[in-house]
């Protein structure tokens, strides 16, 4: 099924262990990420549209940045589930989130107003949703963590609506991606 428009969510950096860019783990999740878009993008896959929480969302961008190289025509969208968005991080995760939004070809806010209830999370997951495809999460339901809140709304519009794809990367597909990256660089250590 050809998806022209992919919502991305999945777990914060903190849910994985994953305090640092050098972190072995995120080789790997940038890995699936950017092996799983690629096949997407030969799909015909126009749009990642995605948020901007510190974890797999900016990683996600990071990665789509990098495949818009290979894939000229294909565009990120940045959408903040609210204004002021970020605002209470800390400097250097502030900074951060300035880069990512610097890497998409659209940003927006799904609610104007400053975080204020619930409901604007809510509100998001519904223009996330009605603006989207299907979606891509990096979640184990096995292991619930802050998107199992995506997770549980976006399994049942898939049941839903059929047209409606929500494809997972669990824990065992990550091995899986562990395993080929370490040996492609095996391989390129072979070469060398």
């Amino acid at each position: 099924m050809m998806l022209s428009r992919l919502w991305l969510t999945g777990y914060r950096g903190y849910e994985l262990n994953v305090y640092q860019d050098k972190d072995p783990k995120l080789a790997v999740i940038k890995y699936s990420l950017k092996n799983t878009l690629r096949i997407y993008l030969e799909d015909g896959l126009e749009w990642l549209i995605t948020g901007a929480q510190l974890g797999v969302e900016q990683w996600g961008v990071e990665v789509a940045a990098e495949l818009k190289e290979d894939f000229p025509g294909f565009k990120i969208a940045i959408m903040l589930p609210f204004a002021e968005f970020g605002k209470q991080w800390n400097e250097h995760n502030q900074q951060k989130l300035q880069q990512i939004l610097t890497k998409a070809d659209f940003t927006g806010n799904v609610s104007q107003h400053p975080y204020q209830n619930p409901s604007q999370l809510k509100n998001y997951q519904t223009f996330m949703s009605e603006h989207t495809d299907g979606a891509l999460m990096v979640y184990d339901p096995e292991y619930p963590g802050k998107p199992q809140y995506d997770y549980d709304f976006l399994k049942q519009k898939s049941e839903r609506e059929t047209d409606y794809p929500l494809r997972l990367i669990d824990f065992y597909e990550l091995q899986d991606q562990a395993e080929q990256l370490s040996e492609a660089q095996h391989a390129d250590d072979d070469w060398q």
